[in-house]
């Protein structure tokens, strides 16, 4: 026996090692090892860590029992835990809106909470997440899915919070608004699938930004340190009008007080959002820190569009990697090939563009003479790929490679690398 106990050496382990071997394990497998031994039985109640799914329940089929043993499973370990608690996590498409789920935050709301992700059931009742949640002083990361969020009016922010991810979550615009500022250390944030939102970010710590939905209008109000930025609107013809009617410069009102920005990813109606307005002219800001640019859907032959793209990248000088997609869009404006004369900015060029990659390409006038800009303003370019739109034929095909073969490279090592789907 006493020879056992020395070969025990697991459970003589400091207890901080074995909650890191505990928390590397499902925490169903985790509180299984209570039953290894009564030196094993309450090692898994001090967890800080708690991440749970349905994978911690036996699968019977039945959506509904399932729900109901994972609650009864959370409820049982949460009852048993000990100490505090500084991440939990639900990820199941089995739970919805229940009772219950109040009683957990409240409970984590009492133990030194840190990270909470809730990640419900994709159908039924969304959840109302309860007050007691705007109790929890510590938060540090808060993901919410599907969910109603309403702070009290006596709320006075998160003070910890440096990440906030809400993804279809009902909240009133002036709510969203003054969580956002209110919470002085948040750096990435992170709102997808909002309705009919007019939004003004002010985060003066905010370096990773991520929107997605059909925004009325978007302002980054104070955002200095912003390195990171991808956007998907998605237009409806009344947020498209009401966009279209301002007199603003949405490219000043959206990207002119963000110098810091390393990383842009502009999705559908990006581009044509911020060719709203009257166009700025010479920009005020240069992206000294800019190295990747992704623009998707743009119309070339919008010129207020095109312009949009060329005074991006014209004032980021050390731009790396460009990647652009065309736009299947109707032509909204006839094609005015003097425009690269007036624009095109001749002492303009790329001295550290090396990778440019063009997809859904129609051989339009304006996208041909952009990708001979390219190739004229690029010395250290290492390969330019284009991919046709599947909608082009075979001939026009041809076309294109014959045009794109005779315009003139500016560096001697740049491959041009014509796709076919």
């Amino acid at each position: 026996m006493g020879d056992e106990l020395e070969r025990d050496l697991i459970s003589n382990l400091p207890q901080s090692i074995i909650e890191s071997i505990l928390t590397c394990l499902p925490i169903g497998d985790a509180i299984r090892t209570s039953y290894l031994s009564r030196k094993w039985r309450y090692k898994w109640t001090t967890l800080t860590h708690l991440v749970f799914d349905e994978k911690c329940v036996t699968q019977c089929g039945d959506q509904a029992l399932i729900g109901k043993g994972l609650i009864n499973f959370i409820t049982r370990a949460l009852f048993l835990h000990q100490g505090p608690i500084h991440k939990f996590q639900v990820c199941t498409s089995y739970l919805q809106s229940c009772p219950d789920i109040d009683q957990w935050i409240l409970f984590l709301s009492r133990n030194g909470i840190k990270e909470l992700v809730l990640e419900l059931g994709e159908d039924g009742e969304w959840f109302r997440v309860p007050s007691c949640l705007f109790n929890c002083e510590k938060l540090t990361r808060v993901d919410l899915f599907r969910c109603e969020l309403d702070p009290p009016p006596s709320f006075k922010g998160f003070l910890c919070l440096k990440s906030l991810n809400l993804y279809q979550v009902l909240v009133a615009p002036d709510a969203i608004e003054s969580l956002i500022s209110s919470c002085p250390l948040l750096e990435t944030l992170s709102l997808s699938y909002f309705d009919s939102l007019a939004l003004n970010i002010c985060a003066p710590n905010l370096k990773y930004l991520y929107l997605e939905g059909e925004f009325k209008d978007i302002s980054l109000d104070n955002t200095p340190l912003l390195v990171d930025l991808s956007v998907a609107l998605y237009m409806t013809d009344e947020n498209a009008e009401h966009s279209e009617q301002s007199s603003n410069c949405n490219f000043l009102k959206f990207l002119g007080g963000i110098p810091r920005l390393e990383r842009l990813i502009g999705h559908i109606y990006f581009t044509k959002y911020l060719s709203i307005g009257k166009d700025p002219g010479v920009l005020p800001i240069t992206y000294n820190h800019l190295k990747i640019i992704e623009l998707y859907q743009v119309s070339f032959e919008d010129m207020k569009e095109t312009l949009v793209v060329l005074r991006l990248i014209t004032n980021s000088p050390n731009l790396k990697e460009l990647q652009l997609s065309g736009s299947s869009l109707t032509s909204v404006e006839s094609p005015d090939l003097d425009f690269w004369e007036k624009e095109g900015a001749s002492d303009c060029t790329f001295h550290k563009l090396k990778v440019v990659k063009m997809t859904d390409m129609s051989g339009l006038p304006h996208e041909m003479e952009f990708i001979r800009f390219l190739l004229r303003k690029s010395p250290v370019l290492e390969i330019m790929s284009i991919t046709p739109c599947v909608f082009v034929t075979m001939e026009a095909r041809l076309i294109i490679v014959t045009e794109l073969l005779s315009f003139t490279r500016a560096s001697p090592k740049a491959g041009l690398v014509f796709i076919q789907d």
